[in-house]
């Protein structure tokens, strides 16, 4: 039965980030299950693009605009070609989607929400998503909250929360970390403005009065845009350039893992970061803001703080650093909660079901 579905991923681009690292494991993990699985990133390729597995179809749409018509023909085609019966559209990827969708009427979509600060959406962006969420066959969200605000704004009832899983698929030791052992503060997260690096950063001038020699890595992908520019000029201003070390995008993360000693979210908003069930996965010692669904898997509340209290995050970090007892407790239990619930197997699993209901 398995072998009737043919699915394609649909993706802006492949740069590190939580929705881009998902979509390459579904295509992965779909391939392995005698699924025809495809990949298509519209905008940019990016770094994820090594880690697609050869029995995957990639399609690479190089999209110039928002509406492209020269795009959507090419898309079409391709998935007319290949007859692919379901479009899994990942984030802001959906308008392409419901584009192709409206040409080809057969064609299922269903829509991948990843994104926590969509329940704020107001004005034309929310406009524009409740009119593509009429064409939409399905809305999975990756936390209950957006699964409620999917049924109740975007008035699409067929939906359903589905848990992320991480995958270590880049085993390569190419990032080495400074700093001395055991004081290693580590943040994977892109440079975007939910994600709060500012709020870390003052938590963390907290924590070098209570400990000199820790350092704070900064993994993820700058935009060099003015949220990029006030985490730089942060850093100058308090003289923390020989502390705080930016590292941009890096592939080898179960490497970048395995030398840390903390694990950090400071963000106003999420879904469900990949980056925590990363941690969990690598068995690090975590410390996080309660959004999102991050509560939900760090089940020790000692290490879960408001957001935008670099007081509170600081007091959390430090706990950590001076409590080894407690730090190999947190890491022992979110270790078991990630494997116990937060599998490939389980979220594939009922992701295929997804699938045979929307056909």
């Amino acid at each position: 039965m398995n072998k009737q579905i043919s699915v394609l991923q649909l993706i802006d681009s492949l740069q590190l980030g939580g929705a881009e690292v998902l979509a390459v494991n579904i295509a992965n993990a779909l391939s392995k299950v005698g699924i025809a699985s495809y990949l298509c990133v519209s905008r940019n390729e990016g770094s994820l693009k090594e880690n697609i597995n050869p029995s995957v179809g990639y399609f690479f749409l190089e999209r110039k605009r928002i509406v492209d018509v020269k795009a959507i023909k090419k898309l079409k085609n391709y998935i007319k070609k290949n007859d692919i019966s379901i479009i899994h559209a990942h984030s802001t990827s959906y308008f392409l989607a419901i584009c192709i969708k409206i040409l080809h009427s057969k064609l299922k979509v269903i829509w991948h929400n990843h994104t926590g600060n969509n329940i704020g959406l107001k004005g034309k962006r929310l406009f524009l998503l409740k009119s593509c969420a009429i064409h939409m066959n399905y809305i999975i969200s990756v936390n209950k909250d957006l699964d409620f605000w999917s049924k109740t704004v975007l008035k699409n009832t067929d939906g359903s929360y589905v848990r992320n899983f991480p995958v270590f698929t880049n085993l390569q030791k190419d990032t080495k970390l400074f700093g001395k052992k055991g004081k290693k503060i580590l943040c994977i997260a892109g440079y975007r403005k939910e994600k709060d690096h500012i709020n870390l950063l003052k938590a963390f001038l907290v924590v070098l009065k209570k400990d000199a020699r820790c350092t704070l890595h900064l993994i993820g992908k700058n935009y060099h845009d003015a949220y990029g520019k006030s985490i730089q000029k942060f850093i100058i201003n308090e003289k923390l350039e020989d502390r705080v070390f930016q590292y941009d995008l890096c592939c080898d993360i179960k490497n970048i893992l395995d030398q840390a000693d903390i694990g950090v979210l400071s963000s106003d908003s999420e879904g469900l970061p990949i980056s925590l069930l990363e941690y969990g996965l690598a068995k690090l010692p975590v410390v996080v803001t309660n959004v999102g669904d991050c509560a939900a898997v760090v089940t020790n509340k000692q290490v879960v703080v408001p957001p935008k209290r670099s007081d509170k995050l600081a007091d959390a970090i430090v706990s950590l650093i001076n409590d080894t007892v407690l730090r190999e407790k947190v890491a022992s239990e979110l270790h078991a909660e990630v494997l116990n619930n937060y599998s490939r197997e389980c979220s594939v699993k009922k992701i295929i079901e997804i699938y045979r209901e929307v056909l």
